[in-house]
């Protein structure tokens, strides 16, 4: 983006490199003059999805799973008790 902000790169050259299209870079050169590099950066990193699991029941089935009284079941037997 620096390259193509600095003139260095012509936006075709630009799009071809990121395998974007010309409408994308040139959506994204006017956030990263106004913003910076961080308007690169996905506004979903490090976001957890909604229906993820919480880490306390993830760790909860895991414990279950490697318990004596599961540990034969196969995964579908496991998910049914």
């Amino acid at each position: 983006m620096q390259k193509l902000v600095d003139g260095d790169f012509t936006l075709a050259q630009a799009a071809s490199s990121l395998g974007l299209s010309n409408r994308q870079v040139i959506r994204l050169k006017k956030g990263f003059i106004q913003e910076g590099p961080a308007v690169l950066i996905h506004k979903n990193t490090n976001c957890k999805p909604a229906h993820a699991l919480g880490d306390e029941l993830a760790a909860k089935i895991i414990s279950l799973k490697q318990s004596e009284l599961y540990r034969d079941a196969n995964f579908l037997h496991f998910q049914e008790l």
